[in-house]
Order: structure tokens, then sequence, then C-alpha cells
């Protein structure tokens, strides 16, 4: 068999007492309306796993690959809406909605669980960019929690030790304490949730603070990054006391881990507000942790007065039109906005609607799956990609920093810009690599692009309208590895370029520098329509992924899918995954059953005809964790990926 099935929902069940939840939240006053049910259809959900996790090119493959279930269908709710990469948390967060929180509550509930069931991803140790619908004002509201470098970073920080100890940081940049940026997510909970919330700060912690004190069981996903990261995971006493056996090995699926000191740190946090982790104790334990070096690791330079200083900031959102729709995404220091929107733009010079995807219609697994997409549509979006990465790899980064072209984003997304890029696709021909284009003497060079991979997102709307967008990180599985008062620290820095400058001695945007937050590719996405007068209409989408420097691909696709095609949301999250960042090789999901990987796709008809058109094409498995939330009416209709062990719930019938 090319595949073996198991079920993903290990776990969730128990973990949903603890919380003090049910496993399907029942009628309401004995009508036909269920809300929070445990997932779609009532059943559990399974995964087509293969033979086991499977370790892959990080630039195609940012996370391990654990598998896909087939057939998922959409689900329809009908006035609020929640899908995280985890059931647990999904589960949690739509509580807090259908007991009336908005969805600024429930992202509070969701960040905090998910820390707890997904921590190769995401938690307080990391960061996060959001976008948040207010129903009420009309406005988008765009929180930046990226990391920051320290104070006394230099340019060479990632680099090597010391300019007297010139060599590399150990026993990795990335596993050293180099790669540690002062986290942000808190911060940015806080900002929002001053904003937007309703329910009281305190009481939003209580699910994770009981599932960290009473236990939760180890899911599937977790345990298959925590056999892959063991080594890593064994140089830090307190990552391998948390996540291995006495031996050395990964606890497996089923394990219940109870975590007192992260419910310690979030019981302080739920009283006293973020200053209980940014200030005192907890502070001082983060700064001492990346200053010991123990285990052989260099160690950083963050400081407590690094911590006291952080700030979450509201940045400008970015939009852009796209045929009948306005696409807005987060800025610069994400590039994802920016990069989503301008692929788009190039896109819109072309008929989309004549490539959808084959056997995307009827009720088979087939079409559930979102069919097969054309060589014609891979390589025209792909090579919109191209051109669309090569701006960003030259031109984006921190604009408190580094400015962007003309000082803002609209010169990278300019429509007769796009079209000039546009103009540079052929249609018989990959391009390979693209050349970023001509905005005069910018005095930048091309620095390589960074993966990221640790990675989560959550989408939510709830009953009175707003909607938020939320993708949230660690940056690689478990971060810099490095775990203090419970907490997985990030290892985000790494998202900078380490070389400062390029081959002929251009300083690079994306360099590192004191105070600086490194690019990303998180790409929270609202779509909303567009009114005959070009003026902005009603929310109608929402969207994201993690899934590192692919993660731009990942929305582009599932925006193409949506607005181009038709497609549901399932389908259009489900959807082979497909695209390609600024170099030769176009990536095309083998994890989906639509792929034929053997003899690294030789025999798949749709790969032929991509390497005839010359790409260099990957069947590596794919690892994104994509959601979708639809306007359905006055309702909502949603899709998670099938590649994670995310789901949607709501007020569902």
């Amino acid at each position: 068999m090319r595949r073996m099935r198991r079920h993903i929902w290990s776990g969730a069940g128990a973990a949903l007492l603890l919380l003090g939840l049910t496993t399907a939240c029942g009628s309401d006053s004995g009508t036909a309306q269920a809300t929070c049910a445990t997932a779609p259809n009532g059943t559990p959900l399974s995964a087509d796993t293969g033979s086991g996790p499977t370790s892959t090119n990080l630039s195609l493959n940012p996370e391990i690959a654990t598998g896909y279930r087939t057939g998922m269908k959409p689900v329809h709710t009908n006035t609020f809406a929640v899908s995280t990469a985890n059931p647990v948390a999904t589960e949690a967060a739509c509580t807090v909605l259908r007991d009336g929180g908005t969805a600024a509550d429930a992202l509070i509930v969701a960040q905090t669980v998910l820390g707890l069931v997904e921590p190769q991803a995401t938690g307080i140790g990391g960061g996060a960019f959001l976008l948040y619908y207010d129903a009420t004002t009309k406005q988008i509201d765009a929180y930046d929690g990226r990391e920051t470098a320290p104070q006394a970073a230099t340019q060479d920080y990632l680099r090597w030790i010391s300019d007297t100890d010139r060599t590399t940081p150990q026993p990795t940049a990335r596993a050293s304490g180099r790669s540690i940026g002062t986290p942000g997510v808190l911060r940015l909970l806080e900002l929002e949730h001053n904003d937007h919330g309703r329910q009281p700060w305190r009481d939003l912690f209580a699910p994770a603070i009981s599932m960290a004190d009473q236990g939760f069981e180890i899911g599937p996903r977790l345990a298959s990054q925590i056999a892959d990261s063991a080594a890593d995971l064994a140089r830090d006493e307190n990552s391998r006391n948390y996540f291995l056996r006495a031996d050395g090995t990964a606890k497996p699926a089923g394990t219940t881990l109870t975590n007192p000191a992260i419910g310690k740190v979030l019981s302080a946090i739920a009283t006293d507000g973020p200053d209980a982790f940014y200030k005192g104790a907890v502070a001082a334990d983060i700064v001492d942790t990346i200053a010991t070096g123990s285990g052989g690791r260099t160690p950083g330079f963050t400081s407590l007065a690094d911590l006291a200083a952080y700030q979450a900031k509201k940045r400008t959102v970015v939009c852009s039109p796209y045929r009948t729709h306005e696409i807005c995404g987060m800025p610069n220091p994400s590039s994802g906005g920016l990069t989503v929107e301008a692929t788009m733009g190039i896109l819109s010079n072309f008929d989309l609607s004549a490539m959808k995807p084959a056997d995307s219609t009827g009720d088979s697994d087939a079409a559930r799956n979102g069919g097969k997409p054309t060589a014609a549509a891979v390589h025209l979006i792909s090579e919109a990609e191209r051109l669309a990465y090569a701006d960003r790899d030259k031109y984006i980064a921190d604009s408190d920093f580094i400015p962007l072209p003309g000082n803002s984003p609209q010169a990278l997304l300019n429509p007769d810009y796009l079209k000039q890029r546009a103009k540079l696709i052929d249609p018989n021909h990959s391009m390979g690599t693209a050349q970023p284009g001509d905005f005069g003497p910018v005095p930048l060079g091309t620095g390589p692009q960074q993966p990221e991979h640790g990675t989560s997102h959550i989408s939510i709307v709830d009953k009175y309208g707003n909607a938020a967008s939320m993708t949230t990180t660690v940056e690689s599985a478990f971060g810099a590895f490095h775990m203090v008062d419970g907490i997985v620290l990030n290892n985000q820095l790494t998202d900078f370029s380490a070389e400062p400058l390029d081959k002929a001695g251009v300083p690079v945007a994306n360099r590192i520098g004191p105070g600086k937050r490194p690019r990303s590719s998180m790409a929270p996405t609202l779509v909303f329509d567009r009114a005959a007068d070009g003026s902005r209409g009603p929310l109608t989408y929402v969207t994201g992924s993690p899934g590192g420097g692919v993660i731009i691909q990942f929305v582009v696709k599932t925006l193409v899918a949506l607005l181009d095609w038709g497609l549901d949301p399932q389908q259009a999250v489900s959807m082979v995954d497909f695209g390609a960042a600024n170099s030769p090789v176009t990536g095309l999901g083998g994890e989906h059953p639509a792929i034929d990987t053997s003899d690294h796709g030789d025999h798949d008809p749709l790969v032929q005809q991509l390497r005839r058109l010359g790409h260099q094409v990957s069947v590596d498995p794919q690892s994104s964790g994509l959601s979708a939330l639809v306007r359905d009416g006055n309702g909502w209709t949603g899709g998670a990926d099938p590649r994670r062990e995310g789901v949607v719930l709501g007020d569902t019938h």
C-alpha cells in the first residue's frame, strides 16, 4: 500500500475534559443547533501518514510532514467559526465564542492552548502577526508582535562568536543563544485585547492553566516532531526532561505531559498582565538561560532592558485590488502581505478561470481533495511567485530601519509595474530565477531567503462580525531548543541574513541590527468584496497558513482556488500545494493522493509537463496548515488543512 492510515485525534477528548469542556457541546436549549462539535460530521479525523514522518528539504518542507486526510468536507456554521491547527485549541476558542466572547478573546485562548499542544510551532516564547477586522468601525488593524534583536547585537552576531573568535556560534547559530529574539506575542495579545476584547483578560488563561497543571496527551504530530528533533532537544536540560524519556528517546504519542512551570507563568500573566513575563523573575530566567551557554552552546546577549522595552506595534494594513475583490495583508517586517499581493497583482493580467483543476467537481474524494491543478496553472503561478519573491528578497525588511522603494509598499504593488512584471513570463518555459525590479539607485544587495519552520495559524470570525487572522511562530521546530519556566524560546533571529553584505559588498536589507525585527513570510489574509465604485465591501474570506518561506505559496494557491476557480474552502486548502520561491525548483506536494511520487515523480503526467517547461520539480511532502473561512449568506463555511490536525468548529446545525 502507498500509504497507511492512523487516527490523529488521540488525546483530544481527555484534554477537553480537563478544560471543563465536552467533546460535543450538545444542542442549545433543545434546538437542533449544535455548537463546538469536536469534528466535522461528528466523526474522528484520520490521517494518511505513509510509513512514518519524513524530513525533507527545509526550503520546501519547513516542518515535518505527517500525512494527508483524504475526502474532508467543508463545515457550515451560522454566526461564528474558528480554525486552528489543533482540535483541542479550536474547541477551547470556539467555546469562548459560544459564550459571547469576541475574536480577540478567542485568540488568547487559542494561542495559550496551542503553546501547550503544539510547542514545536508556537508559544509565548515566540511572536506573531495579526490582522483584525472590527465590524463596527469597518477598520482593519494590523498588529506586529515580531521578535526583536537585542541592543547588543552586531551585524556579525550570527556569523561568528566574536571579532577575535571568528568561529560560528555553537552547536549551530540556530541552536545557540544568538538565535533568540525578544518574544512579542504576549504584547500583541495585550494590545489587541485592549482594543477589541470583551471578556476579562484573566479569565482567558484558565483553559491553558488547567491543561498545564492537570496534563494533556501528546498527539501524533507532536510525537513525530519530538522524535525528529530528539538529538537537539537533548542538549538542553529542561527540554530533555520535558520531551524525552530517561533513555533519551522521544516520549511517544499518548504520553501525558504536565507543565506546572508554564501554568505558574500563565497564572501570573493572567493576574498581572504581560509585565509578569517581560519584567521580574520570568524575565530574569529568560535572560539567564540565553546567557549561560550551557551544554557548549554559544550564549546570546539579550538583556533585561531588551525584554522590558519590547513593544508590539500597530502597522498600516496593506490592501490591493484583485478582480472584484480587495486583498488585505500584513505589511513589513513581514513580507507575506506584500509578496502575496504582488503575486496576485501579476496574475490579474491572466485569465486563470480557464485553468481550473481537473476532477474538482462532483462528490468524489478526488473532488473533495481539490482536484489536480493543470500544468499551465502551476507554471503561471510559480513564475509570478518567482518575480514577486525576487523583489521580496531584495527590498523587504524592517522598514523602521530599511525603507521600501518609494518609502511605500505601493511601489511594489503598482498595477502598471506588476503588468510589466507579468510580461516577463514566458508561457512555454520557466525563467528559473527572476531578477528584482529596478527602482533606481537603491543601495541594497540581495540576501538569501531564510526559512521559518515552527509556525501555526488561527482564523476566527465571531457572531458580531469581527474577524481575526493570526500567524504565530517560534521559528524552527522547537525554536532554539532552549526551554525556561516551561516556555520554548524562539530562534527567530535566524530569519535575518547572517551575511550582512552580498557578494559585491553591498549591505542587504534583511541584515541584523540592534532592536531590528527580522523579515518574515507570515501572511494572515483578509479578503473583501469590492463595490462598483471600487470601495471596500463586506468581508468575505479569512485565511492564512504556517509553513515558513513557503507560506506565501500556500496562501496564493488558496486565494486563486477561491477567487478564480470557485472551489469551496475545504477544496481550496486540500488542493495540491504548489509554487516556487525565486529558484529553479517548483514544489508539488507529494503528500497529496493526486501526485505520483514514485521515482521522484517521473511517472506523474503533471510533473512530466512541468519538467518539459523547464521546471526542476520537487515532490517532497508539504506541511501547510491552511485554514479558510468563507462568508456563506449570513453564515460561514470553513475548511481546515488535511496535512495537519486542525478542524473548523462553530455554531453548526
